[in-house]
């Protein structure tokens, strides 16, 4: 006869079934069941107690993003549960997989107002891929092994599993297993074969083509095959923020980064193209600028996992629907071997031009304040381009993006489709615990660390060898270069007073450093990244330095800003 275990140590064997090796989580009273059966579980479970519940949900988007695998976090009822769903929404946008499992108050007592009660099943609905609420012991694992399918498999995101403390303490027997088929679910659609046709016929005859590369290839493991297909038929290609790193940054082909802050080249050549070929992608309005006006001269195919995408923004001419790691190569096994040589090297009249007015003034500047642009070339060379970047939201997400250089994949670590400030500290905790083997660069901003700063105790039970670049302008930096650009230069409320973060990383028993003088920055950052744990390294930057190019909201994705006084 099977022995029977309360439904709290059933959810610890379903998730050792799951290949789960480290959670995060913050207990409280409708969760302590589940934390009490966690106490047998110390030397096979790794628990990262956090000091808030949207810092476990960060922190388990940031291993999940690194390690490929999905994150789990664990909370309690009521402010506990709802202190996640920030994070829930930011890992929906981004297409992260990872379960949220949240205590309720018992069966019994649900629709009372008890203490603690939330109705999280309805709350989450819309921003996650799946919530359920679990009232019986008995459907504890089939609730586990589908919340793990669902959250990892086809387009990934998160799930939400809402735990009612009866169903915690009831016993059950516990079988094991694992869910890999759900009848009306289909993570991947079929391929047509007609469309792999049409696409290959386009890329076949087209004389300008440019591709797309999204955050797709990362999540589909697709690195390889994207290099096979873009360099068969010698195609440039440009990456949206998320997919950064899913094609190395010398890459011969890559044109750099698309969107508001990309670069100019593929910015410009996005509306000169002939063909434009988006693959993993979801053509986001920071992508595209103007929708009316974007790429008009060009045919499209888009590659997707998610057939919602399809025609959701911009209209395609093909859709080759399917994961990328099998249509890729379906479709490069019919092209033509292209070089494309006129055409590629017409970017490089933008490059030069971009190189002169926007970047060489912001890596190699001759005099004045640190700027936040050589901050982050000299820690990415000084890591020989092998880190993780994780950014929080802001100046300092976009100058990382622009000016950190990547030769391994899964390095880009940022909240894209919320803009989560306060995402970074967590999100690079749970980083190095996804790849501790891996140095993990956190740049983040004075308003972004102070969202969060209280993960700093994280960081410090935890020696999480998190290197912290805070690029300190005393300012709301983004919104202050809004306010300059289209407000006049009424600052109203960036200005920021900040504490002595030294002093605060002192109590956390954090090494802290403060450089403001260029010829120091190699010295500290030398200093920072020869640490054995944790460190903190304030560069003091210019105030009132501004992300550029820039492409103005309402306008096409080519009209780019090169200079602040433009906009004048």
């Amino acid at each position: 006869m099977t022995q029977k275990i309360t439904g709290a140590e059933i959810l610890m064997r379903a998730l050792l079934d799951e290949g789960v090796k480290t959670l995060f989580g913050y207990p409280g009273g409708a969760i302590m069941p589940v934390y009490d059966a966690l106490y047998d579980y110390r030397d096979r479970l790794n628990h990262i107690l956090v000091r808030h519940e949207q810092a476990a949900a960060h922190a388990a988007e940031g291993y999940a993003r690194v390690s490929g695998k999905t994150g789990v976090c664990l909370v309690t009822s009521g402010p506990g549960a709802t202190n996640t769903i920030t994070g829930i929404a930011d890992a929906m946008m981004d297409s992260t997989p990872m379960v949220v499992i949240m205590g309720q108050v018992g069966a019994q007592m649900l629709g009372t107002d008890a203490f603690q009660e939330c109705d999280m099943v309805d709350i989450t609905q819309p921003i996650c891929k799946w919530a359920y609420q679990i009232r019986s012991a008995k459907d504890v694992a089939w609730a586990v092994h589908r919340a793990f399918y669902i959250a990892g498999s086809g387009r990934p995101g998160p799930v939400v599993l809402d735990f009612a403390k009866n169903a915690q303490l009831e016993l059950a027997e516990y079988v094991p297993g694992t869910i890999d088929f759900i009848r009306s679910y289909v993570p991947v659609p079929a391929t047509s074969k007609q469309s792999v046709l049409d696409a290959a016929a386009l890329i076949n005859a087209a004389k300008r083509p440019l591709v797309l590369v999204g955050q797709g290839v990362e999540l589909g493991h697709a690195q390889q095959e994207l290099r096979d297909f873009i360099e068969k038929a010698g195609m440039p290609a440009g990456c949206t923020l998320l997919g950064l790193s899913a094609l190395a940054t010398d890459h011969p082909l890559n044109v750099g980064m698309l969107g508001m802050h990309g670069s100019l080249g593929s910015n410009k050549k996005t509306q000169e193209c002939d063909l434009l070929i988006a693959v993993g992608m979801r053509f986001d309005d920071r992508i595209t600028g103007k929708l009316d006006t974007y790429a008009r001269q060009a045919k499209k195919i888009h590659f997707d996992i998610d057939p919602s995408e399809i025609d959701k923004n911009v209209k395609v001419d093909v859709a080759v629907l399917g994961d990328c790691k099998e249509t890729l190569p379906a479709v490069t096994a019919l092209l033509e071997a292209r070089e494309h040589t006129a055409w590629r090297e017409s970017f490089r009249q933008w490059d030069a031009l971009e190189q002169e007015a926007v970047i060489e003034p912001q890596i190699h500047p001759s005099q004045g304040a640190l700027r936040m642009g050589e901050v982050v070339r000299r820690v990415s060379e000084l890591t020989h381009d092998k880190a993780i970047m994780v950014t929080d939201v802001g100046q300092n997400q976009m100058m990382a993006a622009r000016y950190f250089r990547f030769t391994e994949k899964r390095s880009v670590v940022t909240s894209g489709g919320m803009g989560t400030m306060g995402y970074g500290l967590p999100a690079a905790i749970g980083a190095t615990f996804g790849a501790p083997q891996r140095t993990v660069c956190l740049f983040l901003g004075d308003g972004g660390l102070q969202m969060t700063i209280e993960e700093l105790g994280t960081i410090m039970e935890q020696q999480a060898p998190v290197k912290i670049i805070l690029l300190n302008n005393n300012y709301l930096g983004n919104v202050r270069q809004w306010q300059q650009l289209f407000f006049r230069k009424r600052y109203s409320f960036t200005p920021m007073m900040n504490p002595d973060y030294e002093k605060i990383a002192e109590a956390y028993g954090i090494p802290a450093l403060t450089v403001t003088e260029r010829d120091k920055l190699d010295e500290a950052i030398g200093q920072m990244l020869a640490a054995p744990g944790p460190f903190l390294l304030q560069a003091a930057v210019m105030e009132e330095d501004n992300v550029m190019p820039m492409c103005c909201p309402g306008h096409d994705v080519d009209d780019m800003l090169l200079s602040s006084n433009e906009s004048n």
